[in-house]
Order: structure tokens, then sequence, then C-alpha cells
């Protein structure tokens, strides 16, 4: 929910030494260790020691000039090719790709190796977890991202023929130190790269550990409950006393429904492994005036009666547990919308607590409604203001009624087994809730699940500032909704304003502006018009924020028969798909469903697969394809991008997770380019099947390559 919705459906410093081991696991071997010295706060290691690694490749891709000026880039046939600043993140956050080699025991390679890997420090459970080398006929070799300037330690884990185990400190490397189980552990530090990366996120703040889904690897759908899918008539009660329009009224969707589609496989088949339902507690049965002076009803569930039941015309609590058992069964997580900053006028709890909620009347006949002269929308008042005059407004402030609802919170995620929580308007909620309830999950939940609970939250609003005064895995929230990217590609990709430079700078940004947090990433949601309207060939609308009011109710849009409106969608979400983030699909966005403004952007879901025209089959279909490699690959979910080559139109990065590697390459032109920066080689499209050779591939119009080698 947006607060700012105008319908009646408002609602809606130095590298943390906590990253490291603290303590080391011994091998069977004895010769596992954890470098001690990395344990000392403050202890970084000069640049210059006696076994340093400068890094630098001039001109592929950065070469800084002598002042820091940018040169160019060195392969790649790409017209017009601009420097690209380097990554935006600290000096303890960045990273330098180098390579390890074993050259065998002795120096000879025998082939008696089965497995060589990679375990150390330089990297979060990289002593738990190994990075396979390669062998390329005469040598295994490994090439991946390493601290920046800063001592690591490591050794090679070999497993031979007969699966005999041995760690070893590499030969080639003279420096070393104890391991504290009677070997030795490889040092190396002063490692310094004009083109390094960023570090991924630190794993998010849990009882002991993340469990066994990490969210990191998440692709989450957003399923409407009401308007996805009927699979149950009996539990259908729309308002039948007149004066509501059929789109701003209960249309029958249901749990049923939901459930149907997680046995048939279509969220299998998108690469969807995570669900976010809309508010499932009761509603009321009222109807509602809104900003607009129109009636709705609370379909959407962001009117909230009796906080302990499930919505009827969903379906029951044991239709609910069926839902999160059959997606548990799939290898599917599911959230819940909550939505905590009100009530109901017509809900018991307002009517027995009102002194929880925050007063209405502000004397002198003044009320203090969001958005009013007295109120703003933003500001102090945000969080006491009222949305509505029939949804009041709690007062976190008093300790019993925040622990009323955190309680409520935690009874819903322990009674149906839920994975986390998308947590409505947070900017208008105090601060002394969502820390109570992050400190109340950990306790009561995670200790005993071993299971992190995601919290994503929703700021609607374009101040990246402001969203990230929300954000601590630890104590507050995972992360929020990003709509300052939103932004920044519905304008550089959908509407074509601006150049790609814009989108690299800004996303590059983004790397580690939010510290460990982890960001929800989309181009369409349920409080903006239907993204397919910006993505047209002439543009429906163009204010990515306000626009699509006009014909919410009359004059809605029809299906879009340009084909490229459907490509600059399938473009923008190869973006979010091939970056790190919980990259979220809005319900019919894969198939380009068409809407104006809130409630049309809220349109029924179309199954009508034989009725859909070529262009939604064709993004349907590269929805499919760009789930199912982001799975295959690693480095499309964790991974560290670099830059390759950047143009007006087009952008070539590479992502690097340990061994993983793919490459993306991006144009948004109404013409095929060819985009450089790749390294010489053969590569399988992912989207396509198509073998292409680098230095440079051919995209196609509003297209994106997925390389791997």
């Amino acid at each position: 929910m947006s607060s700012e919705s105008g319908s009646g459906s408002a609602s809606g410093g130095q590298r943390a030494i906590a990253r490291a081991r603290t303590k080391a696991a011994a091998s069977p071997t004895g010769l596992r260790g954890l470098a001690l010295g990395l344990m000392l706060p403050g202890l970084l290691v000069a640049a210059c020691s006696d076994y340093s690694v400068i890094d630098k490749t001039p001109g592929d891709p950065f070469d800084p000039g002598p002042r820091g000026e940018s040169g160019g880039y060195g392969s790649g046939s790409g017209s017009g090719a601009m420097m690209p600043p380097p990554p935006m993140c600290e000096a303890p956050e960045r990273r330098c790709a180098h390579e390890f080699v074993w050259k065998g025991f002795g120096g000879v390679t025998t082939g008696s190796e089965k497995l060589v890997e990679l375990r150390g420090d330089y990297r979060m459970g990289g002593w738990d977890k190994g990075e396979a080398l390669a062998f390329d006929g005469k040598r295994w070799r490994l090439t991946t991202p390493v601290p920046w300037q800063t001592k690591f330690v490591y050794k090679f884990h070999i497993i031979d023929a007969a699966n005999k185990e041995s760690w070893i400190a590499d030969p080639d490397n003279p420096i070393s130190e104890p391991d504290g189980f009677g070997g030795q552990n490889s040092v190396l530090s002063g490692i310094i790269c004009d083109k390094f990366t960023c570090a991924e996120p630190a794993p998010m703040c849990a009882a002991g550990s993340t469990g066994s889904f990490d969210w990191r690897d998440a692709v989450l759908y957003f399923v409407f409950i009401d308007r996805f899918l009927d699979g149950n008539n009996a539990n259908n009660a729309p308002w039948t006393m007149g004066g509501v329009d059929p789109s701003a009224n209960w249309q029958g969707g249901d749990w049923a429904g939901l459930k149907q589609k997680i046995d048939s496989g279509y969220f299998d088949d998108l690469g969807v492994n995570a669900l976010w339902l809309t508010v499932p507690m009761d509603s009321t049965d009222a109807i509602g005036l809104g900003t607009d002076g129109r009636n709705y009803t609370g379909y959407h569930g962001y009117w909230p009666r009796d906080l302990d039941k499930p919505e009827r015309r969903f379906g029951t609590a044991a239709e609910l547990t069926a839902v999160v058992d059959a997606a548990h069964a799939r290898g599917i997580k599911v959230m819940v919308d909550y939505a905590m900053n009100h009530v109901h006028k017509d809900s018991p709890v307002y009517s027995m607590h009102k002194d929880w909620f925050n007063p209405l009347d502000l004397g002198g006949g003044g009320k203090c409604l969001c958005g009013s002269s007295d109120c703003p929308w933003d500001g102090d008042k945000a969080k006491v203001c009222w949305f509505t005059d029939y949804l009041p407004d709690f007062n976190f402030n008093v300790a019993a009624a925040r622990t009323y609802s955190v309680s409520n919170v935690l009874d819903w995620v322990q009674k149906y087994n839920l994975d986390g929580l998308r947590l409505d308007a947070v900017k208008h909620i105090e601060a002394s809730w969502y820390l109570e309830l992050r400190q109340r999950l950990i306790a009561d939940v995670e200790s005993k699940t071993k299971q992190h609970i995601y919290l994503v939250g929703e700021t609607y609003t374009g101040d990246k500032g402001l969203i990230k005064t929300f954000i601590d895995p630890c104590t507050k929230l995972d992360g929020q909704f990003d709509f300052p990217l939103r932004a920044q590609l519905d304008n550089n990709i959908l509407l074509r304003q601006g150049k790609m430079q814009e989108l690299a700078a800004f996303m590059d940004d983004n790397v580690s502006y939010y510290g460990s947090g982890l960001m929800s990433t989309f181009i369409g949601n349920h409080d903006v018009p239907r993204s397919i309207h910006f993505a047209q060939n002439t543009p429906l609308w163009t204010n990515i924020w306000t626009d699509g009011k006009d014909r919410n109710f009359m004059n809605k849009p029809g299906t879009v028969a340009e084909t490229e409106a459907y490509e600059r969608m399938g473009l923008a979400m190869a973006v979010l798909l091939t970056n790190r983030g919980v990259p979220l699909i809005y319900y019919g966005d894969e198939i380009g469903l068409a809407g104006a403004g809130d409630p049309d952007n809220r349109r029924a879901m179309d199954w009508n697969s034989a009725g859909y025209n070529a262009g939604q089959k064709w993004l349907l279909d590269r929805h499919k394809k760009l789930g199912t490699a982001r799975k295959a690959h690693s480095a499309l979910r964790r991974g560290t991008r670099t830059t390759l080559s950047l143009t007006d139109d087009t952008w070539a990065y590479k992502m690097v997770d340990g061994s993983d590697t793919v490459y993306v390459l991006l144009n948004r032109s109404d013409s095929a380019k060819s985009v450089g920066g790749l390294p010489s080689g053969s590569y399988t499209d992912q989207l396509t099947g198509d073998t292409v050779s680098g230095p440079a591939a051919t995209v196609p119009a509003r297209g994106a390559r997925v390389l791997v080698p």
C-alpha cells in the first residue's frame, strides 16, 4: 500500500570482524585452521608486504588515468563506448580478482587429484565450503574475488582418486603462519586492483544461521489474492448493496485458487521460490469513501478488522495452512503482507482500547488526516496521522499496544509456519515496533527453527536516505522495496529517457548503499499503473509515480498489441534477474497485464493463455528463461558485477561468484547492436540457446543476452 494513494484502498567502518570465523574447526588431518591475525581489530596489512599482488590489467575494463580520469575500454566493438566509474564501495568492501594455481604435489600434476578446492577466510563461510579449481590439462586454476589490501589466509583442500583428504598450504606462496593445529596457513595481503568489485552483503542476522534457505537466492512473486484465481466460489461475498464499481469490489480470488497454481508448477516454471500474499486477516465488511469520492471495499486487505481471524472470502485457516504446506513441499517460501499502522474502526481492538490509538481530533474542528496541512504524509506527523477517518492509527509508544501488535505478528508466523513478512507503510511506524519485532522473532522463532524470517518494508518514496534508515538485518528490517531503482529502470529502459550510463552509475552506487540490507527490486507493484504502458512505443503515461488515475475507472487501457512494449518489459526484468537482491514479479507482469492506476492496476489475472497475443507469450517465456538461468547460476544471485562496456543504449557486465561467471549484455535501442567487452571465446546464450563468440556479440533490439562460457 502507498500511504499517498488517492483511492479508498489507501494502505498502502571497517569490515566487521564478525564476518570472519570466530573459531577454527579442525580437519581430519589436523591441518585446517584460522588465521589469528584477522581476528585482531584494526589489523590491516600494508599494500607493500613481502608477498603482495598488484592486479592491474590496463584498459580491461578499467584503466584510470594519472589523476583517476577514465581512459577507455580495451576490447569491444561497440561504438561510442564510455568509461564507467569504479564501483561505489569503501576499501574494506572492495574485492580484486586473483588467480590461485595448484601445480600438484612436488610441482607436478599427475592427474591423481579428484578435487582441488580453495578454502580460507577470504570470503564468508570460506573454510566451510570451498571453491573448486578447474584443471586446464596442466594446472588447477581458480580466479576469484579476494579482499582489497587486507590480510587473509587460505589452504588448498585436495581429495585424490582414493578419496584421501589433504589440506596443503600454497607451495608457491612463501608467506605463511601457524594455523593453530601444527600446520601452516598461506597468507596473502596487499592486493590492489583498478577493476575492483564490491563484496556481497553480510548474511542476514539470525539465531546462529540463515538456515536452509538464504533469501539472497529468492525470486519473489506477489499474489494479490482477491484478483489471482477463484478456486472456490462458495466463499465469494462481494458487496451487494450498490455504490461500488466492480473494479473496487471483492472479485472472488482465494487461497484455493493459489494452491491450484502452486500444485500445477506455475511458479516452478517461472523460477519463483518465494510468494508474497496480500494481508490474510479478516477485513471489514463495510465500504469506505476514497479521496476520489468513490466507494471501495476492503478487498486489498489493508482495512483489517479482527486481527486474529483469517479473511473468510479467502478461505479457512486450514486452507491457508494447506497453501503454505503445498508451497513448502515444492521448496517455495511464503510471506504475508502485514498492515500494522492501523485497523478499521469496526475492529474490536479499537472499540476496547481507544487509548492504544492516536487521536484524530486536533481540536477546533481540525483532524489529523495524513496529507492535510496539519498532518502531512512526511515528517513527525506521519507517525500519528490517520490515513482516512475510518482507519484509526496505532500509537506504538504505548507499550501495551506495541506488545499486542508484535505478539499478533508472531502468532501468524508460528501458526501458519510463515517464512517472511512484507511490512506495510513503515515510515508511519514508531521504531520501537520493528525493533521489538526483530528481537521477538530471533528469540521466539529463529532460535527454534534456525531459519531466518525475512522482513521487507514498504516506504513509498524516491528518497534513498529515508529508505535506508529502516534497514539493519540484525535489529530492524532486512531490506525494503527499492522504489528508487524502480524509478531508474522505468525511466532508462521502459520510457527510454536518459542514458544507460545513468542506470549503471545508479546501480553501482546501490551496491553498498544499504549496507548488508537485502533489497527487493521490482518494476511493477499494486500502487502504480501497470508497467506495460510505460513501455509502449508512445507511453500512455510518463510520470511513474502519479499518473494513471485518469483512466482507472473510465476508458481503461486495453491489452497492448505492440510487441516492442513486451520486449522492453523483458529487458527490464533481465536487469533485475541478473543482479543481487530479491527480484519481485507483480502478478500479471509476466504477461504484460494491462491496467491504469489503482484499482485498475489490480485487475483479475488473465489465465486464458490461448488468448495471449504474441508479445504476451514471448514475455512469459522470457520470464521462465530468466528464472531458470538465475536458479542455475549463483553469479546472478550473489555475484559481484563488473562493467565491461557501456554506451548510451548498451551495457555489458559480468557477474562473478567464485568459479561461476556469467556475462550479461543489454541493448535498449530499437535496432540490433554489437556489444563489446567480452573476453575472446565461445558462449551459450541462456535465453535463446545461441552460440556466440567474443570479444563482441550482436544483441537484438530491446534485447538481452545472458552468456555462459
